[in-house]
């Protein structure tokens, strides 16, 4: 039986929010990922020394961090600050609309006092100007305590009693409380940098670098290599590549990371995973060593040879675990590729089963690699993001995360490793003729060009790069101001802008990344002390219109309960579109689930599943249960048991004990499943609201569900609901 190398590889980053030019940083997320996550990530990783992985460290990201540490504030930290009982309504508001940003399930109900205050703010009104009535300063100041203590890892709190404490206490804070607190924050988040700084000259991490303001390189280079996977992709107009820009976000990166770490980077994970044959010589002449990007960008590197079959098991193996070597115009460089599938199931799924069974099926999945593939040692890949996943494990992610690092360490069949210790020993002795131009996302860049609001803010940044290139060379301007519009540009090429552009993503936040994107274009003008183009004022982004699924039912629903997906029988209802709906690293990988669609009959309420790409009945056979798990009404959940038969079991359970009545729930499952369950099962009344979520459900494993975060929503009709519909 072969060892397996596992090369796990943790990818660290967030946006350039601060405006360097205004002194002002809106959001306050580099601070609240230090203590949760970047700093609890190498805590980890120190109470298991002899487990080996890679850390990718964003430049752009270290910069903020350290500038927290000198003394740079954001406005979710300023209101923090700010005594509750001067708070003024302007302040107070600000507070309560955007003090709860965080998943509520995991971050915010675990604390009895958050909560409490969660519900306070959203129980009789959605407005802040009506929920502030019910808040006293008491209040305001432990809401101001808690929503930054809920951004505090939980081995902190094992490693520090004095900290542990303050948690203990719960409500009722001081402002000196409070004060000690946000001073402690800061301390922690001075440990980050050094801390991994520790773990690499310990040799138990291997650091990591991505182009300085995470910029879609081979876009920067040649944004026609876009159309190697979409052929048909309308660009913005071509004004030539931007190989000094390039050059540049390569050179600062590498200067950043041998200042910060006392040595150059071997390795770098190219932002999104994003390559190009063009850019191989750009990275060797940098002094990288090596790359990762995902497997279907060597999927189309070598015309299909590698793929999946429809279990999900890789086809050809050997190719897939191991490294590959690159070259083009004398440069030579090697190239992992990542396991796709295991990797999303860390950051998309293992969430919602319990820690150890998590960490038991991954290593069993590595264990099958192993057996699968001819070679010893085959490695294996799996990055993604080392902050935004942790938000949504009930506990952070520790059980899990402690379970898997001290299982694959005792294991006799997998080795963790670094990579650059694996390709020390293990040289890659296979070449690529050629490198397709993709990212990880899709074996394409569709996130950040081809939609018209992605080519609207490339011919932005193109007009204001020009503006500032023609400016560069007329001698007006002195040195400093030339420098600091160079770094607007540089700042504005980064890959965030773009994410939230076009129908791929969106959150409550699009209006204000639309917004600091266009700010950054609009400095490189105000520095050089002309007026921006008035487009620059006008946003590009459309998406605060809302999303297009529709989720209101629109009359009563005439439903027979046989699995068939009758259109008109389901016409009138609310439909959830599966799709990405997830922050600022979205799951992209299709999952068991298309789309969800529910309504209601004067009686009933009525749910529709339909599986992706096709009949439920074939595409579920894996499940073994359906669970509609709801919020409201609390600790109910119905369990669809083998729900690809024509005839699943249902049953109703409340707080883990079966309902039984007189009252039958109907489930049938063919081209999709449908089920029927009586309102007066879930002790109902019109007008009371019914939030839930379906889920997929294996073993212990959780293989889907929708939506992914957050809820499913209607109110239980009353018998005028039509009539009153109607009128309306």
């Amino acid at each position: 039986m072969n060892s397996v190398s596992l090369a796990l590889f943790w990818h660290q980053h967030q946006p350039y929010y601060p405006d360097d030019v205004a002194g002002a940083n809106p959001m306050p997320w580099v601070r609240l990922h230090a203590t949760k996550d970047y700093l609890g990530m190498a805590l980890h990783l120190a109470e298991v020394p002899e487990f080996q992985c890679t850390v990718n460290l964003v430049p752009s990201l270290i910069e903020q961090l350290e500038a927290y540490t000198q003394g740079a504030s954001d406005v979710h930290l300023d209101l923090s600050r700010k005594p509750a009982d001067g708070l003024n309504e302007a302040d107070a508001l600000a507070v309560l609309d955007s003090f709860f940003m965080a998943f509520a399930d995991t971050m915010i109900k675990p604390h009895a006092r958050y909560h409490e205050l969660y519900i306070m703010r959203s129980s009789w009104s959605e407005s802040a100007q009506h929920a502030i009535k019910r808040f006293r300063p008491g209040d305001l100041r432990d809401l101001q305590v808690w929503s930054n203590l809920a951004w505090v890892h939980p081995l902190l709190f094992e490693k520090d009693p004095e900290l542990d404490e303050f948690r203990r206490k719960g409500r009722n804070y001081s402002e000196d409380d409070k004060c000690w607190f946000l001073n402690r924050q800061l301390e922690l988040l001075a440990q980050v940098v050094p801390l991994h700084r520790a773990l690499a000259e310990g040799g138990q991490i291997e650091l990591t670098t991505t182009p300085y303001f995470h910029p879609i390189l081979p876009l920067l280079l040649d944004r026609s290599c876009a159309r190697e996977a979409m052929p048909d992709a309308p660009l913005p107009p071509f004004r030539g590549g931007r190989e000094e820009d390039v050059d540049w976000h390569l050179r600062a990166a590498v200067s950043s990371h041998e200042r910060r770490f006392g040595a150059r980077p071997r390795g770098m994970w190219p932002s999104e995973g994003s390559v190009s044959q063009a850019l191989i010589p750009r990275l060797a002449q940098n002094g990288i060593e090596w790359i990762a990007t995902d497997e279907e960008i060597l999927s189309c590197s070598t015309g299909g040879m590698i793929s999946r079959d429809g279990r999900g098991h890789v086809r050809r193996p050997e190719l897939l675990y191991r490294p590959w070597r690159l070259g083009e115009s004398g440069a030579e460089l090697s190239v992992i590729f990542r396991d796709h599938a295991l990797s999303d199931q860390v950051g998309f799924h293992y969430q919602r089963s319990p820690g150890h069974a998590a960490a038991a099926d991954f290593l069993d999945k590595l264990h099958r690699i192993g057996d699968a593939c001819p070679h010893d040692a085959p490695l294996v890949p799996v990055i993604l993001d080392g902050e935004n996943c942790w938000e949504y494990y009930p506990d952070g992610g520790v059980s899990f995360l402690r379970s898997l690092y001290q299982s694959a360490a005792r294991d006799p069949r997998i080795r963790p490793t670094r990579v650059d210790r694996y390709l020390d020993q293990h040289p890659p002795t296979d070449r690529l003729n050629r490198l397709f131009a993709g990212s990880w996302i899709s074996h394409n860049f569709a996130i950040w060009i081809g939609h018209p609001e992605d080519n609207r803010a490339w011919e932005a940044l193109d007009l204001a790069r020009d503006f500032l290139e023609r400016e560069s060379c007329t001698g007006r301007h002195d040195h400093k101001p030339l420098e600091r519009a160079w770094r607007e540009i540089h700042i504005a090429q980064g890959s965030d802008w773009f994410w939230w552009y076009g129908d791929d993503h969106s959150s409550a936040l699009d209006a204000l990344f639309d917004d600091l994107f266009r700010r950054h274009l609009r400095n490189v003008y105000t520095l050089l002390g002309c007026d921006p183009p008035g487009a620059l004022y006008t946003p590009i982004s459309r998406a605060a219109a809302g999303k297009r699924e529709r989720l209101a039912p629109r009359s009563f629903l005439n439903v027979r309960v046989d699995g068939r997906a009758g259109y008109l029988e389901w016409a009138d209802s609310a439909r959830y579109v599966c799709g990405d709906d997830r922050g600022t690293m979205a799951m992209t990988a299709q999952g068991l689930f298309s789309s969800v669609s529910f309504g209601f009959d004067a009686e009933r309420l009525l749910i529709r599943v339909d599986a992706q790409g096709g009949p439920a009945s074939d595409r579920l056979r894996a499940v073994d249960r359906l669970r509609i798990g709801f919020v409201d009404p609390a600790e109910h959940e119905l369990v669809v048991l083998d729900p690809s038969s024509p005839r699943p079991t249902a049953y109703l359970n409340h707080a883990g004990a079966s309902i039984a009545n007189g009252d039958t729930v109907a489930a049938a499952a063919d081209a999709v499943v449908e089920l029927a369950l009586p309102f007066r099962r879930l002790d109902l009344s019109p007008g009371d609201p019914v939030r839930f979520y379906v889920e997929a459900i294996a073993g212990e494993s959780s293989l889907d569900r929708a939506p992914r975060e957050g809820i499913l929503e209607i109110e239980t009709p009353s018998a005028d609901f039509e009539r009153i519909h109607w009128q309306v």
